[in-house]
Parts: C-alpha cells; structure tokens; sequence
C-alpha cells in the first residue's frame, strides 16, 4: 500500500513490506519503485523490513519541487527514515546512490551502511578515448537527447540499451511503466532536472562517510567507458577499509533489475560480514 510523507514542502510516495532491520531503497532519474520490484520479496524473505521510495518527482511522488539535487533528494531519504525509525541500510541506485553517500556523512547515526547500484556520486569526465566504446556511445547520446529534447521515445531507446542482453521478468510493462509515468505533467521535467544536477555535492561527501559501503557495477554499464574504474574510484574516495566493489558480469546500468538475485545475494553478503562487523 502506498504511503505518503509531507517533505520540504512536496510529498514523497513510499511503500513498506515485511518487519526487522529496516532497509531503504532509491531509485535512479526517469525511472519509480518498482525498479525493485523483484529484489523487494527476497529481502523481506530474508528476515528485513524493507521500504521502497518514490524520488521527488518520480511515481507517486508530487512533482512541485525547487531544486532536483542529490543533496536535496538526500534530505527526502533522511526525512523517511527518521519517520520510519531508523538508522537503516541505504540502498541508492545512479543518481540517489550518490544521495545515500551525502545523507550517510550527513546523519551516520541514521545510517547503518550505504549500498551504492550504478551510482553517480563522483564529479564525472569524459576523455576523447572513451567515445570508443561503443555501448557508452549509445548510451551517451540517448541520455544527452532525452534530457536536451525531453524525449520520451529516446528515454525508452537509452533504457534499452541500459539493460543489454538479459531483460527483466515483464520487461514489456516494465517499460511501459516508465513510459506513462514521464508523460505525466511535470515528470520529465523532473527527470531533466536530475540530469543537470552536478554530483560534485555527493563526490565532496565520500571522505566523510563512517559506515561500511558495497558498490555494485555491471560490466557492461553504457553510462561509463570503463564501470570497474568508476567503482574503484568511489571505494578509494571513501575511509580506507570502508568500501567493497562487486562486479556483475553482463549487467547494465540497472544490475538489480536485471540480476536481482546476484545483487541480494551480494547485499546480504555484505551485511552479514562488513556491516556486522561496523
């Protein structure tokens, strides 16, 4: 059942399942919750309390907002979790994976560990050498024209090659999903707004990080040349002995819609090992 908080002077859709430790989980830009549809029974199965949130702007979330920062979306999480009764584990995918990295240097005692999916939290560059790459070619030029041209259609085509060759269960309401939401009033809008936000916010906040982090990248994400030295980079940022990379050989951009089991496993993993020993 869909749930509603009254946050910064908009609301923030959100969904609870299951009961034990409390875990949260953000999506990407241009995308809702159910982005984690197939990873949310694993983990209530697995014994957690698991909240699934809209972004501001996306889902059922209101669409009147100011500002699309990752420091502002950063502020939406840390609102849930106070209501839900925290600290929490912080799962954040792309644009609110480096949104996890500012509210967990924020707020550590809300914050138990970061999960970081295909996260943007770095200030990013591009060399002349990585337009070689071909999947980070295409995907470039989708991204760039759907947020330039507010284009559905190349939105759809950039969320295709995002998940190269393995498709998720129900790809085709998936995608559609996606498709209704952004022609709704004001959610490409917000979309676009996310785009533009610099991550230099998140990319500032790595050194102050306390708690233990897991960053999940697929091999074969087109939004960087090389996946594996973005990951690297975060984990090297972050207190030594804080960060752990995970590679998922075949993933895109999108490696818990993809490989949901790969990625819980990865996660529980982690939170029995790394986190237990915080």
């Amino acid at each position: 059942m869909t749930e509603y908080l009254a946050v910064d002077g908009g609301t923030i859709a959100y969904e609870v399942a299951g009961s034990g430790p409390l875990i949260v989980l953000a999506h990407g830009m241009g995308d809702s919750r159910a982005a984690y549809g197939a990873v949310i029974p694993q983990l209530v199965a697995a014994g957690y309390r698991v909240a699934a949130i809209d972004l501001r702007g996306c889902g059922e979330s209101s669409v009147g907002w100011s500002t699309w920062s990752r420091t502002a979306i950063a502020g939406d999480l840390l609102a849930v979790i106070r209501h839900l009764g925290g600290p929490a584990v912080l799962v954040g995918h792309s644009i609110s994976g480096g949104a996890a990295t500012i509210a967990a240097a924020r707020e550590p005692s809300l914050i138990d560990a970061v999960v970081e999916l295909a996260p943007f939290t770095r200030k990013q560059s591009i060399r002349l050498g990585d337009l070689r790459v071909k999947r980070f070619r295409q995907g470039m030029l989708r991204l760039l024209g759907a947020g330039v041209f507010g284009s559905v259609p190349l939105w759809r085509s950039y969320f295709d090659v995002a998940h190269p060759g393995v498709k998720p269960a129900g790809w085709a309401e998936r995608l559609g999903r996606v498709d209704s939401l952004l022609r709704e009033p004001g959610r490409m809008k917000a979309m676009q707004g996310m785009g533009r936000s610099a991550p230099t916010d998140a990319g500032a906040q790595l050194a102050g990080v306390r708690c233990p982090v897991l960053v999940v990248m697929g091999t074969l994400d087109p939004d960087w040349a090389d996946p594996h030295a973005e990951g690297s980079a975060i984990v090297e940022a972050l207190p030594a002995g804080l960060g752990r990379l995970e590679m998922i050989e075949g993933a895109g951009h999108y490696p818990h819609d993809q490989f949901p089991d790969q990625v819980v496993s990865l996660m529980l993993s982690f939170l029995r090992s790394d986190v237990a020993r915080a």
